[in-house]
């Protein structure tokens, strides 16, 4: 039987950005990248020391990587990290807008207006910036993987009480990259999103801590799920590589859910 191995890793040669990356998915996704060869811009707002520790696990292993503190919601601090990253690597092949904040939930009658302006400055408008920072580049090389986190909240067809305000703005994500994709594909750039369902990640404990008992919430959300077990970062991690790699080279405009199959609707890749 012929057998052909790889005799390269997915990313040699490859520079990414990874947007929020100082934990949860950011994190996971940054160093899945690093292992397979890239070079990587973790990117961070408050977390200096866990974006700096993402570092060191990068150089560990071998890699490139430098931090930088930048707003996603601010077009001047997103510049600025598309120019250091030039500078230090001279190019960018490769962006996962993962950068996204939480907050705001409550019934139409009862949600703070203020809440919705901060999840759609990073959520929304960080897409666009990073993207739009990153897309001349791409445009004249003709190449470029955007990979932007989204959620199944986006898909609005799941029954999440109080989830109105960030749900949209994930829907505002799905749409965006499909647009993103129609309009950047003729350059070689693909655009895709994965929606990811309950992911064990610190975001997610601090959005149910006020809840209910964390046992139990945790146990209600295994229940709802066909595989009966909570998503890890690398879960994301794995399918957000396969999508910055050129395993993906005739997908684009797609939203790949990642939710371990969800009981109350059944997800689909979008």
């Amino acid at each position: 039987m012929d057998m052909t191995f790889r005799s390269q890793r997915r990313l040699d040669g490859r520079v990414a950005i990874v947007t929020g990356a100082s934990r949860g998915i950011g994190r996971a996704t940054a160093l899945a990248f690093a292992r397979e060869g890239a070079k990587m811009v973790v990117n961070y707002r408050r977390e200096r020391s866990k974006a700096e520790e993402v570092v060191e696990k990068i150089d560990e292993m071998g890699g490139e990587a430098f931090a930088f503190k930048a707003d996603v919601s601010d077009p001047g601090a997103v510049e600025m990290m598309m120019e250091e990253t030039m500078d230090r690597f001279a190019g960018v092949d490769i962006l996962v807008n993962n950068a996204g904040v939480h907050m705001g939930q409550g019934p139409l009658l009862e949600f703070d207006m203020e809440d919705f302006d901060p999840m759609w400055d990073v959520n929304v408008k960080g897409v666009l910036n990073c993207t739009r920072a990153v897309a001349s580049h791409m445009m004249d090389k003709r190449y470029g993987k955007v990979v932007n986190i989204a959620s199944v909240a986006g898909f609005g067809t799941a029954s999440l009480p109080g989830n109105m305000l960030y749900s949209s703005t994930k829907a505002a994500v799905i749409v965006l990259t499909k647009r993103l994709a129609l309009e950047l594909g003729q350059y070689g750039i693909h655009v895709n999103a994965i929606a990811p369902g309950l992911i064990l990640t610190d975001m997610a404990m601090d959005v149910q801590s006020s809840e209910e008992n964390t046992e139990d919430f945790l146990r209600s959300r295994r229940e709802k799920r066909m595989l009966r077990r909570l998503g890890e970062p690398e879960d994301v991690a794995n399918v957000a590589l396969f999508l910055a790699s050129d395993e993906s080279s005739f997908i684009t405009g797609q939203v790949i859910s990642v939710d371990g199959g969800l009981l109350n609707f059944i997800t689909h890749s979008y």
